[in-house]
């Protein structure tokens, strides 16, 4: 019995032991941080902007609810200052009513070397647009450019976009699909 409660032990020493060596001897994982943000009726995301194609530049959007505008602005490197900001009126851009109860989500992308893309979701009306940031007019400041706007659902009622068929919406859940007959 003793040899067996012995062997139980080494075992389990054993087994500490790499379980230990895995997690000190482990490569280390690379810190991710996310490029955006939210807090209450702000969200604020960021990417490279080519204002400068040789000076890489870093873009600050910003998203107020309370304004209804997109907000963006790039960092000097050489001078470590704002360069000043654009802005985009979103009710105009998303053919919102005032006082309309909208929910956005934004991210940005990569697109290319040294210029990512905004990507803003207006989930009520089911909109969807592409901005980036560029030089502002003789290359003073900067700039909001709308690139697309598209919608991923139609309003109730009408076919949603790529559903096969002409599928409609389901009320709830997922779409209804047209009848396959055998």
């Amino acid at each position: 019995m003793r040899t067996l409660v012995q062997a139980g032990v080494v075992a389990a020493a054993g087994a500490a032991g790499v379980a230990a060596a895995l997690f000190f001897f482990a490569p280390p994982r690379q810190a991710g941080a996310a490029s955006n943000d939210r807090y209450q009726d702000m969200i604020m995301a960021t990417g490279a902007v080519t204002v400068n194609p040789k000076i890489q530049t870093d873009g600050v959007w910003l998203l107020d609810y309370k304004a209804g505008k997109l907000l963006g602005t790039v960092i000097d490197r050489n001078q470590g200052k704002i360069v000043g900001w654009a802005e985009v009126d979103l009710a105009t851009e998303f053919g919102l009513q005032a006082r309309a109860d909208v929910h956005f989500m934004m991210t940005t992308g990569y697109i290319t070397q040294g210029q990512s893309a905004l990507y803003l979701a207006e989930t009520t009306t089911g909109q969807f647009g592409v901005f980036t940031m560029g030089p502002g007019q003789n290359n003073m400041g900067v700039a909001i450019r709308r690139h697309d706007m598209t919608k991923f659902r139609q309003a109730a009622g009408q076919p949603a976009p790529g559903l096969p068929g002409g599928a409609q919406p389901a009320a709830q859940g997922g779409p209804i699909l047209p009848q396959i007959q055998p």
